[in-house]
């Protein structure tokens, strides 16, 4: 079987004017291309050594793929030749090709998105999907290879994400841990190897930059449960926003999903949407008013306390999810409203209401109260947490050596 393999610059250009790269394959002078999704523009071409020319902005990144492509496919054709079968070279192509299937970024990407929506893990499925078009859209092609990914080209997605996008830090990181995660799904399926890993202490570090959490005071808090003439729509995104913060936080995926007959022997008793666990509270004398105002909405004990999922498909994730994230969005418009109507300069939103009660719990309940108030599974989490409003003792520290 007379076979060889060759990089190559195919001749029909795109609507650009660009002409594609490729691996060819080539038996008995009857040639196959397999295209690796990139184009350059012909004074970019080397066709004496078969290389991108330094002149493209991209020239080490496109080579390094052409030669990994070329590559896989040598080693795949010697592989059929060590076999002796004679075939085709559509069918050299369709052999090497199929050995390849999760050799792209996009690829091994699309499978762990997969994942995610089998597991239900909606909430990261969706920020997932956007960090990873980010990465698509930066590069401009789903053709990215693993071979790609570099400490060049992940210092230059983090000032596109930076300057392009304008994304925080915070979301900055939140792009690199998700092309971290990716990139060790494909050195576990063989795709890359450990050692092109970009990622470690003397290469692309990521590290979480310190993040402000506002929580509201006690006084601010008073301003809104004390507001009069309120619309139906402002008065009812108060009340689910003081149901949360009363019951130390309680996140509003799981405020929705509270029925009456979660509600007994004065507890609230409710298992969490994030990790499942089971969770029993006491009802703070607080909260009654506020369910004292539901009850004749509601016909049996089977009802849900607040209305808003109420129509939702309960046996299909992803509308519950919807129906969350709309009535989010529209008690945090109401809240807002709520906060410049108390005069509150603050931004005041659903999860604010979890904040709100580490900063005012600040120094005044043990730490390990409050792991059990959080449902933090690890002590370290609930400190980390809590190290944003715990202020007493610097403050007094700053005082004493000030006050002179």
């Amino acid at each position: 079987m007379a076979s060889n393999t060759k990089i190559v610059l195919r001749k029909k250009a795109n609507k650009e004017g660009l002409f594609p790269l490729a691996v060819r394959v080539t038996k008995n002078r009857r040639s196959s291309y397999m295209y690796i999704g990139h184009y350059v523009n012909l004074k970019h071409w080397d066709e004496k050594k078969r290389v991108v020319r330094k002149s493209h902005p991209d020239s080490d990144l496109l080579n390094t793929l052409l030669l990994s492509k070329l590559s896989e496919a040598n080693r795949t054709l010697l592989e059929l030749q060590s076999d002796n079968r004679d075939i085709s070279p559509n069918q050299i192509k369709k052999e090497i090709t199929s050995t390849l299937e999760f050799t792209s970024f996009s690829e091994v990407a699309k499978d762990y998105l997969k994942e995610l929506e089998s597991n239900n893990k909606l909430t990261r499925l969706f920020s997932d999907r956007v960090r990873i078009n980010h990465v698509l859209n930066f590069y401009k092609s789903k053709q990215l290879m693993f071979q790609e990914i570099n400490e060049t080209f992940l210092r230059r997605f983090q000032f596109y994400l930076r300057n392009a996008k304008q994304l925080s830090e915070r979301s900055i990181v939140n792009n690199l841990v998700v092309i971290r995660t990716i990139y060790n799904r494909a050195i576990k399926l063989g795709v890359i190897d450990q050692k092109n890993y970009p990622f470690g202490t003397d290469k692309i570090r990521i590290k979480f930059p310190e993040t402000e959490k506002i929580g509201l005071t006690i006084s601010e808090i008073q301003k809104i449960e004390s507001l009069e003439n309120l619309s139906q729509s402002q008065n009812h995104a108060r009340n689910v926003w003081l149901f949360s913060f009363y019951l130390a936080g309680i996140r509003v995926g799981d405020v929705l999903k509270i029925c009456w007959s979660d509600i007994y022997d004065n507890r609230i008793h409710y298992r969490m949407n994030k990790n499942s666990k089971l969770v029993s509270l006491k009802l703070p004398d607080k909260l009654n008013p506020i369910l004292d105002s539901y009850k004749s909405f509601n016909g049996n004990s089977n009802d849900f306390v607040f209305p808003e999922l109420k129509k939702a498909n309960l046996k299909n994730d992803r509308d519950v999810y919807a129906k969350t994230n709309t009535a989010t969005k529209k008690f945090n418009k109401h809240l807002k409203e709520i906060a410049v109507r108390a005069g509150i300069s603050k931004k005041v939103t659903m999860h604010i209401a979890r904040h709100s009660f580490g900063n005012i719990a600040g120094d005044r309940i043990p730490v390990q109260m409050l792991q059990k108030l959080y449902r933090h599974s690890s002590i370290t989490t609930t400190m980390q947490y809590q190290s944003n409003f715990i202020s007493k003792e610097t403050d007094k520290a700053l005082d004493d050596v000030v006050n002179f």
